[in-house]
């Protein structure tokens, strides 16, 4: 959700730019001019921006201030980065931004950019401004980042309910649908990005989609909020419109995708079957060690093992050892595996896109049985 290439320039400079702020920032009294908005800003073509941002924007006036608040950002530098982003253990951290600088960035971007003021008394604007001041200045604002329950989106909602004393804002609108098919659509015209995450992704993201913890979701649960029975952010003000567009990929397709199972099918080799089930074994054997290792609670109990099955890659030892009984054992074990997983996947989103690995795989296992299996003698 944050824009990295942006980060990965400035973050260091921003992190103590944010700290000289909000030293100066703690003795400022906001004025009857002063205003707190949410902003809103929208997806990119790009793999970070492909959610969307939220931040929170104080503006006044008089005393000089327009700021952004911004929970998305993370050191590049930090020791071992990709091992701790994939383990869950990325701390990420807020950083306050000149809102010119911050609009410029987004308009660099070609992305959409949305605000919408909060409608609350100078005192709870005056709370959040300090809120959200202590929080950079004390370090609160550090956070081990996860994907559903703690991100730049969720962390503008808790700080905006405890400035409000209560939990004033949650989610309004999709509480009927699982976080799964919320995320789905954010990755059309990104095929292998969208199959990428739906094979990792485990039970946790096929529960109903209760928790704010994307920019839109709170941007539409917003004007729906009311705060002592009065709407909290009733309009939304355009700031930054973009027309959507979207990449072109010659490789980066469903085209590709069926082509190269369809070449499989077609080629139809001992070689094939054996380095496509070895492919197959070996992505199950991560997503286990995935589910294990990292703290990311979307990667664990995660039922796509039942097609990505490490029990393939004994399958592939006995198949190269030309063992006939072990070869249609295991082949049988696998298309039962891969028919429980069928029942399992008919009502999830991801049925469609994995539907052609599973055809597949079972076309070759049905292959491999009938080639293996004991032939019944005829007596006559």
């Amino acid at each position: 959700m944050t824009p990295i290439s942006f980060l990965k320039k400035t973050t260091l400079l921003l992190f103590f730019f944010s700290i000289f702020s909000t030293v100066r920032a703690q003795n400022i009294q906001l004025s009857n001019d002063a205003t707190v908005s949410v902003i809103t800003c929208g997806t990119g073509n790009e793999s970070y921006s492909l959610f969307g941002h939220t931040a929170i924007r104080i503006k006044d006036s008089v005393n000089f201030v327009d700021a952004v608040y911004n929970y998305g950002a993370f050191d590049f530098n930090t020791p071992n980065f990709v091992p701790k982003f994939a383990k869950g253990d990325l701390q990420y951290f807020a950083i306050v931004n000149r809102y010119a600088d911050f609009i410029n960035q987004y308009a660099y971007e070609n992305r959409s950019v949305d605000e919408q003021e909060l409608q609350i008394p100078l005192e709870l604007k005056q709370r959040l401004f300090e809120n959200l001041n202590t929080s950079l200045a004390s370090g609160d604002s550090h956070y081990t980042y996860k994907f559903i329950d703690k991100n730049c989106t969720s962390m503008v909602v808790d700080i905006i309910n405890k400035t409000l004393g209560a939990t004033v804002i949650s989610k309004k609108t999709d509480t009927d649908l699982t976080y799964r098919s919320i995320l789905f659509p954010y990755f059309d015209h990104h095929f292998y990005e969208k199959l990428g995450t739906s094979i990792i992704f485990g039970t946790k993201v096929d529960a109903l989609g209760t928790k704010i913890f994307l920019p839109a979701e709170l941007q539409k649960s917003l004007p729906l909020t009311k705060y002592k029975n009065q709407p909290l952010a009733p309009k939304n003000n355009s700031i930054l419109h973009f027309a959507p567009t979207h990449p072109v990929s010659w490789w980066n397709n469903i085209y590709t995708y069926l082509i190269f199972l369809a070449l499989l099918v077609i080629l139809n080799k001992k070689e094939i079957h054996i380095s496509f089930f070895s492919t197959m074994g070996l992505l199950g054997l991560f997503f286990i060690f995935m589910g294990f290792y990292s703290n990311h609670l979307e990667l664990a109990n995660n039922y796509n093992v039942l097609l990505f099955n490490p029990a393939l890659l004994v399958l592939v030892v006995f198949y190269s050892l030309k063992n006939k009984i072990w070869t249609y054992r295991l082949a049988v074990f696998n298309l039962f595996s891969m028919v429980v997983y069928l029942f399992v996947l008919l009502n999830k989103a991801h049925l469609f896109i994995v539907l052609p690995l599973l055809i597949t795989s079972v076309y070759f296992l049905i292959q491999l049985i009938l080639k293996n299996r004991k032939a019944i003698p005829i007596i006559i």
